[in-house]
């Protein structure tokens, strides 16, 4: 089984070519670089470096959200254009489902975080004892909310995301039960984990069409937001 993976939800940029448990490459770049112009030619010199041919691999796993609402929409033009031209199936797996993957096999609580802006993070809890087991299904909360419910799950937690930084203080302060923050080696979005459990997801069927896909944003864009905020405003002058 042989799965393209592409991670794009934030200032990552990031892809993966995984065959029958093997990551045999991945290339991942966390600067301010625009998606659009990275994730072709990050994909397009992989596949010359390994030398395989696009058309050999079995599925595009890509990160499907929430996150950047730029980035989505670019990693999902990407795998919508490449799963047409070759004809090949999608599959979407949650960005946090992935990033948590990232630690697997870890003890006690597996905790990604994306910075969503004021005072949010998306966000979603998890495990591994004997598999993956999602304790929370992914979603947008206060951070201050998600402190309390992780202090009153009384487990050991492991921080991961762009968000710790941003609430590293918070967690500092509040945080009433063991807690540690990832190393850089596996603290950010990654297209290998991306790939990885979506070759997990492609051997239990779950996959869909390039014309299916959709991202999730999980809420509305900080655009829509202000145009709602606008619109109220006026209706109300």
């Amino acid at each position: 089984m042989r799965i393209l993976g592409i991670e794009s939800s934030s200032l990552v940029a990031s892809a993966a070519i995984y065959e029958d448990g093997i990551t045999m490459a991945e290339y991942t770049v966390d600067f301010k670089m625009t998606h659009s112009q990275t994730l072709l030619p990050m994909i397009d010199e992989m596949v010359k470096l390994v030398g395989i041919d696009l058309n050999t691999i079995d599925a595009i796993a890509v990160s499907g959200g929430p996150g950047s609402f730029t980035g989505l929409r670019i990693g999902s033009a990407t795998a919508k254009g490449l799963g047409l031209a070759l004809n090949k199936p999608l599959i979407h797996v949650p960005t946090l489902d992935a990033t948590a993957y990232n630690l697997f096999g870890a003890s006690g609580l597996i905790c990604p975080i994306m910075d969503a802006r004021r005072n949010q993070v998306y966000t979603g809890i998890y495990r591994f004892e004997r598999e993956f087991e999602t304790v929370m299904d992914q979603d947008a909360m206060d951070m201050g909310e998600l402190i309390g419910k992780l202090n009153g799950m009384g487990e050991r937690v492991i921080f991961l995301g762009d968000g710790v930084p941003v609430y590293e203080k918070q967690i500092t302060e509040k945080m009433t039960v063991p807690y540690d923050l990832a190393p850089a080696h596996v603290n950010r979005q990654r297209a290998a984990s991306v790939a990885a459990l979506g070759a997990v997801y492609f051997a239990e069927g779950k996959t869909e069409t390039a014309m299916e896909h959709k991202p999730d944003y999980l809420r509305k864009s900080q655009a829509e937001r202000e145009r709602e905020e606008r619109e109220e405003k006026e209706k109300n002058a």
